[in-house]
């Protein structure tokens, strides 16, 4: 594969999806059909289909290891039906969340184990990662009170109104992500201005959006 596999990482209220938008309808003009979008869970109908069940605040009852299973499961369909294809025509494929999500908010914060997760979801991804990940690194007091201030009602989903305790972990878990994953993961200063965040990823994907102009 020749494509490139870029995925954005952050904990709640990091405004990872804003400037992923961002950023996208700049992409989409320079790029055109070489530029392929997908998220986490979802990027098709049946990973959707998965993403709903996920996300429904009406199932408070789902276990943890459920959880992360139908994560990993939306995963394998995004990589085998989405991503791979677009890959293997050398298309530019961006994703919002990927494996490192399921690491950070099963592993960390549903305290099922990061090791666990990451091991669990071998049979899934088959050992596939993304090229770059940029990570949106925000205090998790700040970012909770963006999601409390900013987000619809109809938009805050299961996840979100998990304990603080909860968040912590997650935050947690991302860090040691980026501590043992140097190369791969670049780390976005968060709580600057939109304006900030989204020159400093643009800054960091110059190199792989060149390759995609000449």
């Amino acid at each position: 594969m020749s494509g490139k596999f870029v995925t954005f990482e952050g904990p709640d209220g990091a405004g990872k999806t804003t400037v992923l938008n961002r950023l996208l309808s700049n992409l989409e003009n320079k790029l055109g059909d070489r530029l392929v979008t997908s998220r986490e869970p979802g990027g098709n109908n049946i990973a959707e289909s998965i993403r709903n069940v996920i996300l429904d605040r009406e199932n408070t009852k789902m276990d943890s290891r459920t959880e992360a299973l139908l994560y990993a499961a939306s995963r394998r369909q995004n990589i085998v039906q989405t991503v791979k294809p677009a890959l293997e025509k050398q298309k530019l494929v961006i994703c919002d969340r990927f494996l490192d999500s399921s690491i950070a908010y099963q592993g960390g914060g549903r305290m099922i184990g990061e090791s666990l997760v990451y091991e669990m979801n071998q049979f899934a991804t088959e050992g596939f990662l993304p090229d770059l990940t940029i990570y949106f690194d925000i205090p998790v007091e700040v970012g909770l009170q963006r999601i409390a201030k900013n987000r619809k009602s109809d938009d805050i989903d299961r996840l979100d109104v998990e304990t603080i305790d909860f968040h912590k972990r997650v935050h947690h878990a991302y860090q040691e992500i980026v501590k043992n994953n140097p190369k791969r993961v670049k780390v976005v200063d968060a709580t600057q201005s939109i304006d900030d965040v989204y020159s400093d990823v643009v800054s960091i994907m110059n190199k792989y959006v060149k390759k995609f102009m000449e």
